[in-house]
C-alpha cells in the first residue's frame, strides 16, 4: 500500500532533478601568456576566473604550479587530501603540479565570485585537464 503513495512522489523527484539546470560555469579570460626565456620550455599564463552565483568546477589539474588571488566574492577551494578552504578578497591559495583540483565554487548562491590565477607550466600544455 505504501508504494502506491512512494512511486509517484519517486517520479515527480527524478523529474524535478532532472530538469534542473545545471550549475553555471566559470568565465575565464586570458590575460597574459608570457614564454620564460630563463627556464626552457616553460611559460607563465595569467588568467582571470568570474563564478558566477552558484558556479563549481569539474575536478581537474592544472599540472602546473597555480598561484590564485581572490579580487571579489568569496569561494571555496580544495584539492585532495588537503582541506577545504573559504577565501576572501585579498586571500590566496596555492595548487602544485601533481594536485587534483577536487573542491572549486563559488560559496555564495547570489553573488559572483573573482579572482586572478598564475600557472606555471609546460609551454603549450593546456591549462586545465579534467581527472577524476
Amino acid at each position: 500500500m505504501m508504494f502506491r503513495f512512494l512511486a509517484p512522489l519517486l517520479l515527480v523527484a527524478s523529474t524535478a532533478a532532472a530538469a534542473a539546470p545545471a550549475a553555471p560555469h566559470a568565465v575565464v579570460v586570458d590575460l597574459m601568456n608570457k614564454a620564460l626565456a630563463d627556464y626552457p620550455g616553460k611559460e607563465a599564463v595569467m588568467i582571470s576566473v568570474t563564478y558566477p552565483p552558484g558556479a563549481v568546477d569539474p575536478i581537474h589539474r592544472h599540472d602546473a604550479h597555480a598561484f590564485l588571488y581572490v579580487l571579489e566574492g568569496s569561494i571555496m577551494m580544495g584539492v585532495r587530501g588537503g582541506k577545504t578552504v573559504t577565501l576572501k578578497p585579498g586571500q590566496t591559495f596555492y595548487e602544485g603540479p601533481h594536485d587534483v583540483h577536487t573542491i572549486g565554487r563559488n560559496a555564495s548562491a547570489t553573488k559572483p565570485a573573482k579572482f586572478l590565477v598564475v600557472l606555471l607550466k609546460k609551454r603549450g600544455d593546456p591549462i586545465l585537464t579534467l581527472a577524476k
